[in-house]
């Protein structure tokens, strides 16, 4: 289905590739990249903008509301194949499912959007593990292998938009496959068997760019960890800096030679307790820089220079109280913007509890302050 936007897209004089790239340097731009990081499951079905125009997802939404075009190349850099989701149990009002990455996991049967409480991982010990390993991450396998002709087509030399390359994850998807007190319990009872699953994530991630460095011009890397949480990291300090930085480094090296200077990583929660860590590995921007569960974006701005970007940062609380509260808010990052090094957008997937009357005053707002002045 053709989706026909709601509003305009911002005017502006340069492409979004310009923009994207001379804003996130601190160069002059014609006004603010506009982009959204996207909305819970829920938005879809409870706000009437998105129900009466047939807006499912957050990939039709961003056509929807005509903002500027941002892509990625990832890879296969997982278990491959992944486990099959499948319903092990049938409860009253919830299901027992084993998810693509192994876990046993309960959710709701009405599926509403919320966090599943994981029960068990495939993975306990070393043996678990090496199976898994054998099985699941063999750099071989004939899966891996990108249609790199197919993705040219797809993403031009000639592009207008900026083209990011994703770094996968170091820790936060061995989380996601241990689960948050399986990591916790590992690093302590198992910590070699945890370190070795960091560099197989990373051996996939380097295998991936290999192939796909040679071949585009990128204009950002991308990556997602979330490992913290509103009182800091899931692992520490020490073994963050340990065993997830040197690979960072090693990736840092391959982007940087491809001539990449821009990464950004998607970290939940509160990164200050690793950011030096994941600066001195490679990583400069935050994505999608939580507000209260760590800090207003001036806060590390102002602390960290101009070593550091931040993309989001507008708090989804103020969003759900009101347009006072959103125009206080944002009142509070144009020196930010004026600065360079970041753009505004929403602290995380927007929640159905925000107005999507005050959504929509959200973003002519940022538009009226953000867009281009005539």
């Amino acid at each position: 289905m053709a989706i026909t936007p709601c509003r305009p897209k911002w005017a502006g004089t340069m492409t979004d590739r310009e923009r994207f790239t001379r804003q996130m340097h601190y160069q002059p731009v014609d006004r603010c990249f506009n982009m959204e990081f996207g909305y819970w499951d829920e938005n879809f079905k409870l706000w009437s903008i998105f129900a009466e125009n047939g807006i499912t997802n957050n990939a039709e939404a961003d056509i929807f509301f005509n903002f500027d075009r941002m892509e990625v190349i990832g890879g296969n850099v997982w278990l491959s194949p992944a486990f099959a989701n499948r319903v092990v149990e049938e409860r009253e009002t919830t299901n027992i499912i084993m998810n693509a990455d192994g876990l046993l996991a309960e959710i709701p049967r009405d599926a509403h959007d919320t966090i599943p409480h994981f029960i068990k991982s495939s993975i306990l010990t070393p043996d678990d593990w090496q199976r898994v390993k054998e099985e699941r991450f063999r750099r071989d396998d004939p899966e891996r292998i990108l249609d790199i002709e197919a993705l040219k087509r797809q993403h031009p030399a000639n592009r207008d938009y900026p083209l990011g390359v994703s770094c996968g994850s170091m820790i936060g998807k061995v989380r996601d496959m241990l689960t948050f007190e399986g990591l916790a319990y590992a690093c302590s009872d198992y910590p070699e068997m945890v370190e070795d699953m960091v560099e197989t994530s990373c051996v996939m991630v380097e295998d991936f760019l290999d192939q796909v460095l040679p071949h585009f011009d990128f204009d950002y890397a991308s990556g997602w960890e979330d490992i913290c949480f509103k009182n800091g990291p899931i692992v520490s300090p020490r073994f963050f800096k340990g065993v997830v930085m040197p690979r960072y480094k090693r990736l840092h090296e391959k982007i940087r030679r491809a001539g990449i200077d821009l990464w950004y990583t998607d970290c939940d929660g509160d990164v200050r307790p690793i950011l030096p860590a994941m600066m001195e590995g490679g990583i400069n921007c935050l994505f999608p820089f939580e507000v209260n569960g760590c800090a207003h974006p001036a806060v590390l701005l102002k602390q960290y220079g101009k070593d550091l970007r931040i993309m989001g940062g507008v708090d989804k609380i103020e969003l759900g109280h009101g347009r006072a509260a959103i125009k206080a808010y944002l009142d509070t990052l144009v020196p930010l913007v004026e600065r360079g090094g970041y753009i505004p957008f929403c602290d995380h997937r927007c929640p159905p509890n925000v107005d999507p009357a005050d959504y929509l005053y959200y973003l002519d707002l940022k538009e009226a302050m953000f867009g281009l002045k005539r």
